[in-house]
Parts: C-alpha cells; sequence; structure tokens
C-alpha cells in the first residue's frame, strides 16, 4: 500500500496561484467540490489527519461508501498510486499552504500570515512547492 504522507514538511503555494490571499474554495454548487471538501476537513480539524486520511475521506465522500466498505476501499484505493496534496487546488488555487507536522498530519496555512512565513523560513521543516496549474 502507497501512501502520500510526508513529515515535517511544508507544502508552498504553486508558483503560478493566482491567489495573493488565502481563501476558502467555493462552496455553492449541488455537489461539494474537491477543494472544498479537503479545506472543511483540515480547517476544522487542524493536525488531526494525514494526507491519506484527508485524500480518502475526500474520495469516500465522494463516492457516497458507506462505513462499513471503508476499510476495503481504502485498501482499495491505495494500492494504486495516489496523487500527494501537492495537487491539491489548495495549493494551486486558493493560496493555501499545507504544513505536515512531525507525525504527518496536516494543517492548512494562510498565504501571507506569520505562521507561513516562518515555516518557509525554517531549515528544519522540508520544502515542497504545489504543483503548478500550467506549463512553465
Amino acid at each position: 500500500m502507497g501512501t502520500t504522507n510526508y513529515r515535517s514538511t511544508f507544502i508552498q503555494v504553486a508558483e503560478d496561484c493566482s491567489a495573493e490571499a488565502a481563501e476558502p474554495p467555493p462552496s455553492s454548487g449541488k455537489a461539494p467540490t474537491v477543494a472544498a471538501l479537503q479545506y472543511a476537513l483540515v480547517s476544522e480539524h487542524p493536525y488531526a489527519y494525514t494526507s491519506d486520511d484527508v485524500l480518502f475521506e475526500v474520495y469516500a465522500t465522494r463516492q457516497s461508501i458507506d462505513a462499513e466498505e471503508r476499510a476495503a476501499a481504502r485498501e482499495a484505493f491505495f494500492a494504486r498510486d495516489q496523487a500527494c496534496l501537492r495537487s491539491s487546488p489548495l495549493g494551486k488555487r486558493y493560496g493555501w499552504g499545507i504544513h505536515h507536522d512531525a507525525e504527518g498530519r496536516v494543517a492548512l496555512v494562510p498565504l501571507g500570515s506569520d505562521e507561513y512565513r516562518a515555516l518557509t523560513a525554517d531549515p528544519a521543516v522540508k520544502q515542497l512547492k504545489a504543483m503548478r496549474s500550467k506549463r512553465a
């Protein structure tokens, strides 16, 4: 089973992110978007879930997987390679950095905040960028 978890890592916003400050993804529409579901889960529970937990929970919610079936569904989900949170719209479009603590649990960090600047300057934290939306 593969994993998308990082430890002591900060995913900065993408180089081509159009947001100048962090903004919540829109939650209107029939079905919530991946961005809206990820934002709700992580912003309401900072440092409670790993990247794997967030990605699977969003998948399970969008696929309407029942609680009894989730263990088997999670195993099947991670039997294939999955894109990590570097590909999340939160860092690509909405201006949110994603911090993974020493245990791999994640929290959102708004672009332009003191915490964002501190994490980008911390030599003990591995630095990554969210994936670009467009080719360079």
